[in-house]
Formats: C-alpha cells, sequence, structure tokens
C-alpha cells in the first residue's frame, strides 16, 4: 500500500516538531490530516536530572524501519516520520517524535499510535535513570501496561 519510504533517524540532537511537520507536508495536497506524538523527559517529581538511552547503532534503525513499514503498509498514509533521540536527555526535553499523515483522520490516529506503542515497549534502547540527589539509578524495563498497549496490535506474533 505504501508509495514512500518511512523517515526514521536516531540522534542525539533535538528536533523541532514544527519543522518536521511542515518538512513531511509541504507542498502536499493528498494530505488531510496530520497526527503527531511527541515524548518528553519528564523529572519525576524533583526525583529525576536526566534520563541517558543508550541504543545499538545500525540495529534500532532496522528494527524501527521494519515497524514502520507494517505501519505504512497496514493503513492509507502519505508519510510517516520517527525520531528518537539518545543520549542524556534532562526533564522538559524531547526524547521521540512520531509523524502521521494521511488522507483521513482515522490512519493517521491509528499509525501514531501503532508506532508508538512498539517505541514504547519495544524499540531496541536501554534507558538509565539519574537521579537528582546525583546517585545513579536503576536501568528502567518495559512497564506492563506498555506491553498491554503493544499487544493489542498483535504485533508479538508478527515478529
Amino acid at each position: 500500500m505504501a508509495v514512500f519510504t518511512p523517515d526514521i533517524r536516531i540522534q542525539s540532537a533535538d528536533f523541532d516538531l514544527a519543522a518536521e511537520v511542515q518538512a513531511l507536508t509541504a507542498g502536499r495536497t493528498d494530505i488531510g490530516a496530520v497526527v503527531t506524538f511527541s515524548g518528553m523527559c519528564r523529572g519525576e517529581a524533583g526525583r529525576l536530572s536526566a534520563l541517558e538511552l543508550e541504543h545499538y547503532p545500525g540495529m534500532a534503525e532496522a528494527e524501527i524501519s521494519r515497524v514502520a513499514r507494517q505501519a505504512a503498509e497496514r493503513w492509507p498514509l502519505q508519510g510517516l516520520t520517527a525520531i528518537h533521540r539518545y543520549g542524556r536527555i534532562e526533564p522538559g526535553e524531547n526524547i521521540v517524535l512520531v509523524i502521521a499523515a494521511s488522507t483521513h483522520r482515522h490512519a493517521a490516529f491509528e499509525a501514531a499510535s501503532f508506532l508508538m506503542d512498539f517505541l514504547k515497549s519495544r524499540a531496541p534502547f536501554w534507558k538509565k535513570e539519574h537521579q537528582a540527589d546525583g546517585s545513579s539509578g536503576d536501568w528502567i524495563d518495559a512497564k506492563e501496561a506498555d506491553e498491554e498497549a503493544l499487544r493489542r496490535w498483535n504485533l508479538e506474533a508478527q515478529g
């Protein structure tokens, strides 16, 4: 179904949501809906000074691209962008951006939710908390609620 290649980027630099939407939609008259999700680092009520995100270069891009292609085949999309940051990210800073563009809103909402559920629970990133008191926190595992959200898409059976 897809006639485009999803734009997948893993980067340490911040991103500009408005600029990314403009880049995806510029000059396009076939797009009637754009859904964005931007995830930010929480401070956990002052407990957290930063998150440190690590990834395996090449593997993260390949896995996210694979699932993004599934989204592009599953829904009638005109474009799909996913940007995930790595490195030290402080509370209030951006971590992830998903943009889904379609002719109609339903496909854009569903595709963005599908890709975000994968990113939250299965994307090959490792997250470590840094505590505000200067101590090093724990590596974070996916929460059961994130796994449950992913199961609704039947992704486990697809790989």
